[in-house]
C-alpha cells in the first residue's frame, strides 16, 4: 500500500472499529483468509483461526448485547477501553513499513477516529434508551454493524475513496455530537433538577 492508501485503509477501520471492533476484525481476517484482499503483512494475524474465532464469538455476544436498551449502554461503556485503543493498534501495525514517529502518529489519528465513532455511537445509545419503544436499538444496531462492515470493504478494496467517506462520517458525527449534548443535558436536568413534591 502506498502512504495515502495506509491513511485511508487505517482511518476507515478506525471508525468502523469505534461502531463494532469484532465484526471490523472478523470482516478484516475473513477477508484476508478467503483471499479476496491482500492485508499488510503485520495484520495477517487477523485471519488466524484463533483470531477469527475469538473476534466472531465476541461478535456474537456484541449482536446480542447491543439490541437489548440500557445492556447496550454499559457494553458500550465498557469498550470505551477497547474499541479505540484496538483502533490505534491495528493502525500502528497497518503503517509498518514506515519510520515510528508516522507509525505513532497513525496510530493516534486512529484512536482519534474511533474514540469519535465510538462516542457517538454510545451518546446516540443513551437517548434512544430514553425512547419507551424496543425497536430504535435493533435499527440502530444494524445500521451500525452494516456501516462498519461497508467501510471494512471500502478501506481494504478502495482504501483512498474511504479517506472521503471517513471524513464525511467524521463531520457527521460532530454535528450529531453537539445535538446529542445538548439532549442529554436537557435529559439530566429532567431527572436531577425535577422538584421534588411536597409531603
Amino acid at each position: 500500500m502506498t502512504g495515502l492508501e495506509t491513511l485511508g485503509f487505517s482511518s476507515a477501520t478506525a471508525f468502523a472499529s469505534g461502531l463494532n471492533l469484532y465484526a471490523t476484525v472478523a470482516v478484516l481476517g475473513l477477508l484476508h483468509r478467503f483471499q479476496v484482499v491482500d492485508l499488510p503483512s503485520s495484520l495477517a494475524v487477523l485471519s488466524h483461526p484463533v483470531v477469527l474465532g475469538v473476534a466472531i464469538a465476541l461478535y456474537a455476544i456484541e449482536f446480542v448485547a447491543d439490541k437489548v436498551p440500557y445492556i447496550d449502554s454499559i457494553w458500550d461503556m465498557v469498550h470505551t477501553f477497547i474499541r479505540p485503543p484496538a483502533a490505534a493498534l491495528m493502525a500502528y501495525a497497518a503503517f509498518g513499513d514506515v519510520p515510528e514517529a508516522w507509525r505513532l502518529a497513525g496510530g493516534l489519528l486512529a484512536g482519534s477516529v474511533a474514540l469519535t465513532s465510538h462516542g457517538t455511537k454510545a451518546s446516540a445509545r443513551v437517548a434512544i434508551n430514553a425512547s419507551p419503544e424496543p425497536f430504535s436499538n435493533w435499527i440502530a444496531s444494524l445500521s451500525e454493524d452494516g456501516i462498519a462492515v461497508f467501510l471494512v470493504w471500502m478501506a481494504a478494496k478502495h482504501p483512498v475513496l474511504a479517506i472521503g467517506i471517513v471524513a464525511a462520517l467524521l463531520a457527521i458525527c460532530v454535528y450529531l455530537l453537539i445535538k446529542l449534548a445538548k439532549f442529554l443535558r436537557r435529559l439530566l436536568d429532567q431527572v436531577f433538577l425535577r422538584p421534588r413534591p411536597t409531603p
